[in-house]
Parts: structure tokens; sequence; C-alpha cells
């Protein structure tokens, strides 16, 4: 999937948690992003439902750690498409770290 192309996405998965990033690919429960950025903690939305559409309220509410290059996550179980708004409002939520 070429980048220009890429869906900005939010992955729910059974055991590693919740990530936003672009879908470079989809196989059953696989999913490849990029520029992935696990959403350990959110505020500002009552669920992933809403973050993906109008994105967080509250960013410093937020623990969004640094986002990685590339991520392989199995056993993804929701997968929601992410409007233009909500995605900066998830990317200029500051990196938390410890």
């Amino acid at each position: 999937m070429a980048k220009a192309k890429r869906k900005y996405v939010i992955v729910r998965t059974y055991g590693a948690g919740v990530f936003a990033g672009e879908l470079v690919s989809r196989k059953g429960q696989e999913c490849e992003l990029a520029n992935a950025r696990r959403l350990w903690m959110w505020s500002g939305a009552a669920s992933l439902s809403q973050l993906a559409v109008t994105g967080t309220s509250n960013p410093g509410g937020c623990k969004f750690p640094v986002a990685v290059p590339s991520a392989t996550l199995t056993q993804a179980i929701e997968i929601l498409l992410v409007t233009a708004d909500a995605r900066k409002s998830i990317e200029a939520v500051p990196v938390w770290k410890a």
C-alpha cells in the first residue's frame, strides 16, 4: 500500500492494547501499522469510537508513548477509521514517557 494512500486507523487488539497508525496491510486478525503509537490511556473521549471521530478534548490527560516506525499487531479485534481532525488531535498529544 503506497504511503499516500494509507488510512490512519485505531486498532484494538486482544492482548496488546490499542494503537493508532497508518494501515500498511491486513490479513485476517493480523495487521501492520506504520508510525504506530500505543494509546495507553486516553481522556477527553468517551470511547475509542469517539476518539476516532472527534479526537480528544483533553490531550494533557492522555498517555500516548512515542511512535514506532512499524508494528505488527496480531489478534486485532477492532479497526476504526480515524477522521482527519481526530488524527491531528491524536498526533498533537505530547509523547508520554517515564
